[in-house]
């Protein structure tokens, strides 16, 4: 980011953020923008009114607004965009529209054109977008960054990934959204792995993939909606393989179409074998294979895992302040968003599809942070 844009929103203090989206993710951004020194939230907004009233008086916000009037108001810096994934797009262009930096639930966007021009709308405007995930900051994969990077397997050079699950009708109030485009298992569950992946190994240069709908119909057993159907409109099981620049090539499935709940990641080097936790969470365990006793070793925790969503959200508040790059950026989402996006390109094609993005690894976080700071001053 340019040195103007930095400058051009937040000298210094607190920085101001308002979240648009009052939905189940809202109350941990609101825990964990306050577990930030930098961060003050002082405005919620919906597109239902009458939500974020109701949210603002259960959890002490001081201003409470449709989504116009929150985007209209000077003395927001930040905006958090918690809507639908597929409001994510029109959302952020507003907010960005209205000078404010923006911090987008993922996916980033329903497909890598719109990722695009957000980024050049946010480059127009000089202000600043990040995205979620950013599980990859907590204490679990920060230890697996710092392993990774310290040589204790050795050079990578193949990995596994899987999300197994039968989906979300079973406890999600309102499941439909997930089997509509822009989600399914991988745009709703595949940014924590792809994210965790290119922070420990670096940009992917190919994809391949068949994917399918293994049901045309899911029945909702939560109990809001209990025994209401919803058509599939995306693809539900979607194994993958993928290269990396760096030369590592491995396996990732996504699925909603498996009845035992399975996670793992596993990063294979010449020397040894990585299990990392489990990349939807920010602590452990962290193990390393021992391969002369043949068993797991547990590895404790070099960064701190007493955090939670909003670190990203903070440390842009920070890259803000101190003129540097910010962690879960833009261009990491829309790098993610692009290979999503060519898991479904190739299996229409039957061909290995090249993304058409790349990224820098984000740098780790240092060592010994104290509790509600991150790097630099403010």
């Amino acid at each position: 980011m340019a040195d103007k844009m930095n400058a051009s929103k937040v000298n210094s203090g607190k920085v101001n953020v308002g979240i648009i989206g009052t939905g189940n993710i809202f109350p941990a951004y609101v825990k964990g923008c306050r577990s930030f020194d930098i961060l003050n939230l002082i405005a919620c907004a919906d597109m239902d009114e009458s939500r974020a009233h109701t949210a603002a008086q259960e959890w002490t916000i001081q201003k409470a607004s449709g989504v116009d009037e929150l985007l209209a108001d000077p003395t927001i810096d930040i905006v958090i965009n918690l809507t639908p994934p597929q409001s994510h797009a029109a959302v952020s262009q507003a907010a960005i529209a209205a000078g404010k930096h923006v911090h987008s639930e993922k996916p980033l966007a329903l497909n890598r054109e719109d990722g695009r021009q957000l980024l050049a709308a946010a480059r127009a405007k000089q202000v600043r977008v990040g995205c979620a995930p950013d599980t990859f900051l907590g204490g679990g994969l920060q230890t697996c960054r710092k392993l990774i990077d310290s040589g204790a397997i050795g050079r990578p050079i193949a990995f596994s990934a899987a999300m197994l699950s039968h989906g979300p009708e079973s406890w999600h109030p309102n499941p439909e959204f997930f089997y509509k485009v822009g989600a399914g298992p991988m745009f709703d569950m595949g940014p924590y792995y792809l994210t965790a992946l290119i922070n420990l190994l670096g940009p992917i240069t190919a994809v391949t993939s068949i994917t399918a709908v293994s049901f045309a119909e899911r029945l909702i057993t939560s109990e809001a909606r209990n025994g209401q159907r919803i058509t599939v409109d995306t693809p539900t099981h979607l194994p993958g393989v993928l290269a990396f620049e760096s030369g590592v090539v491995g396996t990732l499935v996504t699925s909603f179409d498996v009845w035992s709940d399975r996670s793992h990641i596993e990063i294979y080097g010449e020397e040894g074998t990585l299990r990392l936790p489990d990349p939807n969470t920010f602590g452990g365990p962290v193990q390393l294979w021992d391969r002369t006793k043949r068993e797991w070793n547990d590895v404790p925790l070099t960064h701190s895992a007493d955090v939670g969503r909003g670190i990203g959200v903070a440390d842009m508040a920070y890259a803000i302040r101190n003129n540097r790059p910010q962690r879960a950026s833009g261009e990491l989402a829309l790098h993610v968003l692009d290979v999503m996006q060519s898991f479904e390109e190739s299996s229409r094609s039957r061909q290995h599809v090249t993304p058409t993005t790349t990224v820098k690894r984000p740098e780790p976080l240092p060592e010994g942070l104290a509790a509600g700071q991150l790097d630099g001053s403010f």
